[in-house]
């Protein structure tokens, strides 16, 4: 199944790329982007130091699952706080559906759902790009995308203003904070894994 109207609710969002190969594994992503219309393949970006890219390489399948204004922090916290390699993520995850490719979508916190077949493969420093075909597209509710402001004003735990005076830089994607004059170039976020762009200095 293959609605087309899937594809309105991605812009500017925030998602949940699910992957599966000996066990299923996820992670936080902000960027994928429509590339053609017929046939209909997407393209995003997957750091590498993730065990999700790892298994996207493998298997050459992925879902996106585009998330909406009702995601709680919890959410970006269990998937992008912790290394798949070291926790099973949907061993206590109370509630997910499988598409037709086999792969995880989330029930609840999702408006809609991707399911790509990989075409191409573009490696860069840090990331990798994925072009792939949308093989199956499906709306789950009428809830807005969560965007990235949302997420900045509303759902991330707000730093703590000692911290502020301090020197150094803040994730944008989950708000850990790098202590120090300068951020290396190479610095990939410990917790959710994005790399410097996702940086701003504190200020």
């Amino acid at each position: 199944m293959l609605d087309n109207n899937t594809l309105f609710k991605l812009p500017y969002g925030l998602y949940l790329l699910t992957a599966h190969a000996i066990k299923d594994n996820a992670c936080i992503i902000n960027t994928v982007m429509q590339v053609t219309a017929d046939p209909v393949t997407i393209c995003t970006a997957v750091n590498k130091s993730n065990l999700t890219h790892d298994i996207i390489n493998e298997t050459g399948i992925f879902n996106v699952n585009i998330l909406d204004q009702s995601a709680p922090f919890s959410v970006f916290s269990h998937f992008g706080y912790q290394s798949g390699r070291e926790v099973d993520k949907f061993k206590d995850w109370p509630d997910f559906s499988r598409s037709e490719n086999g792969l995880i979508y989330l029930n609840h916190y999702t408006n809609a759902y991707l399911s790509v077949k990989v075409r191409q493969c573009v490696g860069l420093e840090t990331h990798t790009l994925f072009l792939g075909e949308v093989t199956e597209a499906k709306i789950l509710s009428e809830k807005q995308t969560v965007t990235y402001q949302d997420y900045q004003d509303h759902i991330k735990p707000q730093p703590d203003s000692e911290k502020n005076t301090k020197k150094g830089y803040i994730c944008e994607v989950c708000g850990y904070i790098y202590e120090g004059d300068e951020l290396p170039n190479d610095f990939i976020c410990p917790v959710c894994k994005h790399g410097a762009e996702a940086f701003r200095p504190l200020s």
